[in-house]
């Protein structure tokens, strides 16, 4: 006998599996226990500061250089990131050499390295003594303790994300495109950026918020490389550790508040973006 398939439809006439309901509770259920428990949990501690309070801790100058600082780095990694995470995406799905499959296992190693290795690992590569770092500061470019270093440890840990959003997208691109337009006397740069860039666009803004956004709240593998010197390089994640070691939780969740609310409106612009993207080509 041959098996049947169960066709479910909602009220809208799209098809969904047996169990919806079901299925929907426990994704919320694990949604709300995960994530949005721990997040209201900010807001209930920010709740013990008054209004004066909040301002004069998130607005301090310590407070404010840890911004600063956070966010420039995150940025500019992110862009550091987009650009050689589209090479890397690239040279994995259009070219075949050996070794690519220990190359493509390798993007994934900041995801499992742990992040404190990770900034050991880095700070003794770039420190004055460090094999990179040292041939650096003979040029008299000091990497380790400073913004730059900051950076390409940002740059590690949010490499992967960028790599991971476009590589799907390349693979699943038709080359029809591509061989149409050079057909029609299109040079390679022309068909790159009118042709391919606008398909892949979406995923490497994807890919670039997602970098943005480890970056900004990273601790684990910039506290040892950036030297935490008060409104240089002392990150705003930092920040927030040193007030829980002083047992000022309220002051800690207030910093922590402000980093969440800028990272929800950068990732909530990102989609905005998206979403106008895909509407601009379709039309």
């Amino acid at each position: 006998m041959e098996q049947q398939i169960v066709k479910v439809k909602n009220n809208r006439g799209i098809k969904v599996i047996p169990g919806f309901g079901i299925s929907m509770f426990v994704t919320l259920g694990m949604l709300g226990c995960f994530v949005l428990v721990p997040l209201a949990s900010l807001f209930l501690s920010v709740d013990a500061l008054s209004f004066w309070e909040f301002r004069e801790i998130v607005t301090s100058r310590q407070a404010v250089s840890g911004y600063a600082v956070s966010l420039s780095c995150a940025f500019l990694a992110a862009m550091i990131n987009a650009v050689f995470g589209m090479l890397l995406a690239w040279v994995l799905v259009r070219y075949e050499f050996p070794g690519k499959r220990l190359m493509d296992g390798l993007i994934e190693l900041p995801f499992a390295l742990p992040t404190s290795v990770a900034g050991i690992s880095l700070t003794y590569l770039y420190s004055d003594q460090g094999w990179i770092g040292g041939l650096a500061a003979k040029m008299g470019i000091k990497i380790a303790y400073t913004r730059i270093g900051i950076t390409i440890a940002m740059v590690f840990v949010g490499i992967p994300f960028v790599v991971r959003a476009v590589q799907p997208v390349l693979e699943k691109l038709d080359r029809q495109y591509e061989e149409a337009a050079v057909m029609l006397g299109a040079g390679r740069i022309y068909i790159f950026f009118r042709v391919i860039l606008p398909e892949v666009f979406p995923a490497l803004l994807a890919g670039f918020g997602l970098a943005f956004a480890r970056g900004i709240g990273e601790y684990g593998s910039v506290v040892f490389i950036a030297g935490n010197i008060p409104y240089k390089t002392q990150i705003a994640p930092l920040l927030i550790m040193m007030k829980l070691e002083q047992y000022k939780y309220a002051d800690a969740a207030a910093i922590a508040l402000v980093l969440l609310i800028l990272s929800f409106l950068l990732m909530l612009a990102i989609n905005s973006i998206q979403i106008y993207m895909q509407r601009f080509y379709k039309s």
